[in-house]
């Protein structure tokens, strides 16, 4: 049986998963249920990109994601909120440049009405 920390942490872990996922698979409809409003998104370059300039991009293919593959991944909470950090090797056409990203995403939540949202993410390489 699961403690309430290693339930948590679990639902955090499938969370960036589907949104992972949801990027692969273009689903804008299922990555708006799970981030935040003002969610922003900074690139590798230091580009800080809105919810809704992502998801356009997304749509019309400017970034463009097929597959990844998890390297590691760790879970900080404290209270109703957490951090992710998780370490990808994600195959991504990012703005015409293909390639096989090592890629580590820095994440923070918060949880709301016992769901956990992904307010932002910070994207760099390692």
């Amino acid at each position: 049986m699961f403690n309430k920390v290693e339930d948590d942490i679990e639902k955090i872990l499938d969370l960036t998963r589907q949104l992972t996922q949801s990027m692969i698979d273009k689903n804008t409809v299922e990555m708006s249920k799970i981030l935040d409003g003002n969610f922003t998104l900074t690139h590798i370059t230091g580009y800080v990109q809105s919810k809704e300039e992502w998801f356009s991009e997304i749509e019309n293919e400017t970034m463009r994601y097929y597959s990844f593959s998890e390297i590691t991944t760790s879970v900080k909470i404290d209270g109703a909120k957490a951090v992710f950090i998780g370490q990808n090797l994600l195959d991504a056409k990012i703005w015409g440049m293909q390639n096989n990203w090592r890629l580590q995403q820095t994440m923070q939540l918060e949880k709301r009405n016992d769901k956990w949202i992904i307010l932002k993410s910070v994207a760099t390489t390692f």
